[in-house]
């Protein structure tokens, strides 16, 4: 049995991509995107169609009403290919406006509901700023699950769960990035430290009975993905799938709910003063945040220029 296929006994597959091929090669159970991810399939000869289909049958409409089009047309053809939910982000610079984020979250979700697809296959992914988890606490209520996406702090995942998120997507590969940066040293293993502090966040949530699910994202390499064994759920890009799936050495369970119950973690309270603090605080989940923001922007811009050239 191969290491992708041993994972799979102890922790949900996602595949991290827009494309549908790798997505049926490697039957993860859903499936994730974001605008970068987009933006990357539609540059391929065989999801070129997708964009300009979208085109056309949003001819004199707005650009953004394209995008929503094209965002759409996507999920669906993911959901052709797994048996779960697909992940659509929302604008990322709306990061900062709880109102529009709420607007464009419902707006996604009638879209999907429209072209008859239930709101239970589908999350909008929104980034974890105070404002889009408060966004997220509202479309939850509504019964509009959300991935809570570009979360790289413990006080970015307490405040998720409280708000009561569906899930989020902590970023393992962009926190070994910027310790790699400011150290000049690879750290492997166990001690990596994307892969402890979605351990921590991980722990925090089955010892205090949060519902909220954790779904490992952003690897830079298998070590990280095999360190995070027994997680909720891991995303996975199509490379390192198939580096699993290559590979035939044992793997054993890392994470587990009744190891998390007997930690001596300490429970945090969580309101808007103590999220702002403790994330300015944190450097790193400071810079990453806005970072990742500032790079999910810069892509929905490329891919507006792209549908601008084709109206």
């Amino acid at each position: 049995m191969n290491q992708l296929e041993q994972l799979k006994q102890y922790t949900t597959v996602v595949a991290d991509t827009g494309d549908f091929q790798a997505i049926k090669a490697y039957t993860p159970r859903d499936a994730t995107t974001n605008p970068s991810l987009i933006l990357k399939a539609v540059q391929k000869t065989e999801y070129k169609h997708l964009l300009e289909k979208a085109v056309k049958d949003t001819a004199g409409k707005s650009i953004d009403e394209t995008i929503d089009h094209l965002l759409i047309a996507f999920g669906q053809q993911i959901l052709n290919e797994i048996p779960g939910r697909v992940s659509t982000e929302t604008d990322a610079r709306l990061s900062f406006d709880t109102e529009a984020t709420v607007a464009k979250g419902r707006q996604l979700i009638a879209m999907y509901e429209a072209a008859g697809v239930s709101r239970e296959r589908v999350l909008i992914k929104i980034a974890s700023t105070w404002e889009g988890i408060r966004a997220a606490e509202i479309l939850e209520k509504d019964g509009i699950h959300c991935n809570m996406t570009l979360l790289f702090s413990l006080a970015q995942a307490i405040a998720c769960a409280e708000a009561g998120a569906q899930l989020i997507s902590p970023f393992v590969g962009r926190i070994y990035d910027w310790y790699k940066a400011k150290t000049g040293q690879e750290i492997f293993g166990a001690d990596d430290p994307g892969v402890l502090s979605v351990k921590k966040i991980y722990t925090y949530y089955r010892k205090f009975g949060y519902k909220t699910e954790v779904m490992g994202a952003s690897f830079r390499n298998t070590s990280q993905i095999l360190e995070l064994a027994g997680c909720d759920l891991l995303t996975i890009s199509p490379d390192l799938l198939q580096k699993l799936a290559d590979t035939n050495s044992v793997i054993t369970q890392k994470l587990s709910a009744e190891v998390a119950a007997s930690s001596d973690l300490e429970k945090i309270g969580m309101n808007e003063k103590i999220f702002r603090f403790q994330l300015n605080e944190d450097a790193m989940a400071t810079e990453k945040l806005a970072e990742g923001i500032r790079a999910f922007c810069a892509d929905t811009v490329k891919l507006e220029q792209m549908i601008a050239a084709l109206k």
